[in-house]
């Protein structure tokens, strides 16, 4: 398998073009009418200007650059580290996603022989933000999936072998939404089976890459403390890249 997982270049950054177009057109033509006004302001004024315009051409540039190289080139959707995480193979597995399923058919190669149900946890009550809307009207992949509530999935307890969670788990904005939905998981998972979470982190790197970006993450701390609560407990984690961050958790034995 190629390093980035069979997806066609430049898939990753244009998403996220497509996903936060309306961010990019903002910052593109406050920044174009800021560099515009340059000769018509006085020397205060045009120091002040370049001050505001300077980290917004940054953050653009740096957002998708940075999201070339994390989704395009970076061996993260080469998912065989995921098999190699776990060191066996699941019976029954789940996916959990938000909308944009990009991840299932590549576990599907993985673990050919391992039963599996994707699951959708989009809840337009829930989940507002205009990123994951849109992501919500274009679903991709051709694997079938289930709609759920995130606190409420249809499966019966200590049913399940494996879960896995890729960039979903953030879209629940409060800690107790993401405590209630890590609850469900243990409570689905069979005893000593594994949840494998993977995220962004709230911190200096994504800061610098994605500027005020960043605060759509969470903490490292954060992800620990709500897996802590639910009863997970942490085997290992990881990065892969500076900017996203890999959890193998496990429902105690």
């Amino acid at each position: 398998m190629n390093s980035t997982g069979g997806r066609r270049p430049y898939q990753g950054v244009l998403q996220i073009l497509q996903f936060n177009w309306r961010f990019y057109l903002l910052a593109a033509v406050a920044a174009a009418g800021a560099i515009l006004a340059l000769p018509f302001l006085h020397t205060p004024w045009r120091i002040a200007a370049l001050i505001a315009v300077m980290p917004a051409l940054f953050w653009i540039a740096s957002s998708l650059t940075v999201s070339h190289y994390i989704y395009d080139c970076s061996p993260l959707y080469d998912l065989g580290w995921i098999a190699r995480t776990l060191g066996r193979t699941p019976k029954r597995w789940i996916n959990i996603h938000c909308g944009l399923d990009e991840t299932s058919e590549l576990l599907s190669a993985i673990f050919p022989d391992a039963e599996r149900c994707v699951v959708d946890i989009y809840d337009p009550q829930v989940m507002t933000e205009d990123s994951i809307r849109i992501a919500q009207g274009r679903k991709s992949g051709e694997v079938p999936f289930v709609s759920a509530q995130y606190n409420a999935l249809p499966f019966d307890a200590a049913s399940i072998d494996a879960v896995f969670l890729i960039f979903a788990a953030h879209e629940l904005r409060r800690h107790d939404q993401r405590l209630n939905l890590f609850r469900e998981l243990v409570r689905i998972l069979a005893s000593g089976r594994d949840l494998i979470l993977v995220e962004h982190s709230r911190d200096i790197w994504n800061f610098l890459a994605f500027g005020p970006g960043a605060f759509h993450f969470f903490s490292q701390k954060a992800w620990r403390k709500a897996a802590s609560e639910a009863g997970l407990v942490l085997q290992k984690e990881f990065s892969m890249t500076r900017f996203v961050h890999v959890y193998h958790l496990q429902k105690a034995a």
